[in-house]
């Protein structure tokens, strides 16, 4: 199986199973991961998701044999399976973990940029190499990693197409956190764990201000703000969150249809 999914605690745990080939990704693997995030983003007991790899890579990139063999319309075929894989990914109402535990490089290092949070293993290496095969990014990597480094880092990184360190992608803030190997799971589960204390529609509604920030100006981005925050006091999660802190107890929440509009 090219996915194993585990679902423990109200994480959800993905993890890409396919290391003879470095996890690299066919278009069935695209479809593969789309479809499950979809499934994982409806289910309503999965408050927090991980996802990460099996063996020496967490994503090499696309699988390069397949892609050799394709002419310009399977190309776009390809690429516009890949956006919408990590579009699906950015959108999941619950946060998203990527817990990089080997090398993250083209498609792998844009299937990362989607997630919300990056942790990675230390020593190991990303990158968007697509250059030095001929192609730009296609999964997204020249819009998202812009956006999280900063224009002039991420043209000299796709232009270069060279392996960035652990140290310096924390610096650039490419990536969250790093820790040794043997740690960044339970790290990870850590992480999730405080973000899942929360509300998790207050959680849902946060990450589709923020993701909406690149989108739109301030202007509009502040009334959209002002729309979902005000929408929170017609529930239920409001009234218990603001109760609680009000009684010095923790508040008790539970995902519900309403964290997904």
């Amino acid at each position: 199986m090219a996915f194993e999914v585990q679902k423990e605690d109200g994480i959800a745990t993905i993890t890409i199973n396919r290391p003879d080939a470095l996890n690299a990704f066919t278009t069935e693997m695209i479809l593969g991961l789309t479809d499950l995030v979809k499934e994982m983003s409806d289910d309503k007991d999965v408050r927090a998701v991980i996802i990460t790899g099996t063996g020496k890579a967490f994503v090499a990139g696309a699988d390069v044999q397949e892609m050799s063999e394709k002419d310009h319309d399977g190309a776009v075929a390809f690429s516009r399976r890949g956006n919408k894989m990590c579009d699906a990914i950015e959108q999941m109402p619950q946060p998203v973990i990527g817990v990089i535990n080997g090398f993250a490089l083209g498609g792998g290092c844009e299937l990362a940029l989607a997630c919300d949070v990056r942790l990675a293993a230390d020593g190991v290496k990303l990158g968007q190499p697509e250059v030095g095969l001929g192609i730009p990014p296609g999964w997204g990597g020249t819009q998202r990693l812009p956006r999280i480094v900063g224009i002039g880092r991420a043209k000299e990184i796709i232009f270069s197409g060279r392996h960035i360190e652990t140290a310096e992608a924390l610096d650039i803030g490419l990536v969250n956190a790093v820790y040794p190997a043997d740690e960044l799971m339970d790290q990870a589960r850590k992480m999730a764990f405080t973000f899942m204390e929360n509300g998790p529609e207050a959680l849902a509604a946060s990450k589709k201000l923020i993701n909406r920030t690149m989108e739109t100006s301030l202007s509009s981005g502040t009334i959209h703000e002002s729309k979902l925050f005000a929408a929170a006091f017609n529930g239920d999660e409001q009234s218990e969150g603001m109760e609680a802190f009000l009684e010095r107890r923790k508040p008790s929440f539970a995902r519900s249809a309403a964290s997904d509009s």
